[in-house]
């Protein structure tokens, strides 16, 4: 069973998701605590492969305000993925490629762990998140009219 703590709505509007990954991730005791009450925040973050390892930047999980942290840094601090080496090759060589990046996608827990869903994305050009606003209005509209005339 998944349920979901945190979403990146906006990263599907600015990048192209070529493929989903679940990973696992390294937390402190006060960062699961916090996750639990839903205190995080994956928005402005992204994932780097480094010396054969992959690691979160810029995720922000806020402490609950009962549990005292060492550092302010702690909060934002560079949290490391938990993936097969298999796993770690193939991103690699996607993110070598031109245009390529890692983007989480999601936090959610499943059996109890925090997972974390990142996706190989490549970014969206100004006139591709027009076309794709224009879409969804359009897919609006068919809906407003179909239920429309179904009613009339």
């Amino acid at each position: 069973m998944t349920r979901t703590i945190v979403e990146n709505k906006k990263a599907n509007f600015d990048f192209f998701i070529e493929e989903k990954i679940e990973a696992g991730i390294s937390l402190k005791g006060w960062e699961v605590k916090s996750l639990r009450s839903n205190r995080g925040n994956i928005k402005e973050s992204y994932a780097l492969v480094k010396n054969g390892e992959v690691w979160l930047i810029g995720s922000h999980i806020s402490p609950l305000p009962n549990v005292s942290i060492d550092d302010e840094k702690d909060v934002t601090r560079t949290r490391k993925l938990l993936l097969k080496s298999r796993e770690i090759s193939k991103i690699n060589g996607f993110i070598t490629q031109k245009g390529y990046t890692l983007i989480p996608l999601s936090l959610y827990w499943k059996n109890g762990r925090v997972k974390v869903s990142i996706g190989l994305a490549k970014g969206r050009k100004k006139h591709d998140k027009r076309a794709l606003l224009k879409e969804r209005a359009w897919k609006l509209d068919q809906k407003r009219l179909i239920k429309k005339n179904y009613n009339n």
